[in-house]
């Protein structure tokens, strides 16, 4: 629990924000880039979260982006139709529209995450 525990409060913040951008941001650049950017982080620590350290962390950030690029693609694919899904909450966390700029961001968001961890190595390090 003591190496979930900084994830769970991360991962809390962070969809706090997202849920924020979602609700009150209807702008062209953070809602629809910054927003994806952002979510690559909050895939990382529920991915942490449930993994619990028993994996690298750049292991788990690729594994992370590999996950969201399989859902854009399915998304390409209209999946959400596919299954059925009429729950607008679910339809919104599934995604209903592809778009090949949404692979760019969390490619972004995913290097964000390897300098964190890099950074936080170094500190680590230096303390």
């Amino acid at each position: 629990m003591k190496k979930r525990l900084p994830y769970i409060i991360i991962f809390i913040a962070i969809f706090a924000v997202e849920t924020c951008i979602a609700l009150f941001v209807h702008d062209n650049f953070v809602r629809p880039y910054v927003g994806d950017i952002i979510v690559m982080w909050a895939v990382y620590c529920l991915a942490q979260i449930i993994l619990g350290g028993r994996f690298g962390s750049y292991k788990v950030a690729v594994g992370s982006l590999v996950f969201a690029f399989a859902v854009e693609i399915l998304q390409k694919f209209h999946i959400a139709d596919v299954m059925g899904v009429e729950n607008p909450i679910l339809r919104t966390i599934i995604g209903t529209s592809y778009a090949t700029a949404d692979l760019l961001c969390y490619l972004a968001g995913t290097a964000f995450i390897f300098l964190g961890i890099f950074l936080y190595g170094k500190f680590k390090k230096g303390t």
